[in-house]
Order: C-alpha cells, then structure tokens, then sequence
C-alpha cells in the first residue's frame, strides 16, 4: 500500500486533468493489481472521469454546471445565505454535493483501467485560483 498527494493548480472553474501524472505515479509504484482510490480535500471542488479528446466535452460540463447552479448574483438564487466567501462559494458547495469528491480505479498489470477517451479531472468550482489537494491512495 502507498500513497501520495498531488497538488492541483487551478485558475478558476473548470477541468483540469491529472491522468499522467496518476499514470507516472501508478506505474512507478510496482503493483500489479490494485485498486486506486482518489479523494479531493476540499468541499469546493470535485473529481470526475471524462472523454480527454474533445476539449469541448469539458467546456460543455463546465457551462452545464454553471447553469445549473449559478452564482448568487443570479435572481434564481437569492434564496442562499451562505455567501461569506463570494457568490461563488454556495454554488460551489453545490455542485461539489451533486458530484463525486472521492474515486476508485481498478489498476491492472501496474496501469489504471481508464478506458480509450477517458481522463481523470479535477473539478473547480470556485472563480479564484486554488491549489487542490488530492489524496491518492494504492492498494
């Protein structure tokens, strides 16, 4: 079993791909079988797997989420009260309550089993730049 922290630098909402970083440090590890575990440390961002060669595809999910829930300076959502940090910060709640903060990956012959068009992504929800803390856990 061995585990890491990566460091995720973003710039504001969005997806920001880790998959190569996951798969130097998978296959420097040695296991042959394992099953890796992901979680972000912060309640104001997500992880997700999604199609890596389209970046529309992760413009697309960006602009749903936004949508859908909108800061609250949108009229929709005058009704959250929890705005300490910006109008982006419920919101950003929000959408990291509707998506995974944590992920398992089967890893096979020492590689995760992602699979052709397939990318694991940080998910930024808030508006400023962050470094995000994901914990990656092999065993």
């Amino acid at each position: 079993m061995s585990h890491r922290i990566f460091e995720i630098s973003t710039h504001g909402p969005g997806l920001y791909e880790f998959t190569s970083d996951l798969a130097r440090w998978v296959a420097g590890e040695g296991s042959m079988e394992a099953a890796l575990t992901l979680m972000v440390q912060h309640t104001s961002a997500s992880l997700v797997i999604q199609e890596n060669a389209d970046p529309e595809v992760q413009t697309d999910l960006a602009a749903f989420f936004h949508r859908l829930v909108p800061p609250t300076t949108d009229p929709s959502m005058t009704y959250l009260t929890h705005t300490y940090e910006g109008p982006d910060d419920m919101p950003a709640h929000i959408k990291s309550a509707l998506l995974p903060t944590t992920i398992t990956i089967p890893v096979l012959n020492g590689r995760m089993t992602l699979g052709t068009w397939q990318g694991v992504y940080l998910f930024e929800h808030r508006s400023r730049p962050h470094t995000r803390r994901v914990v990656a856990l092999l065993r």
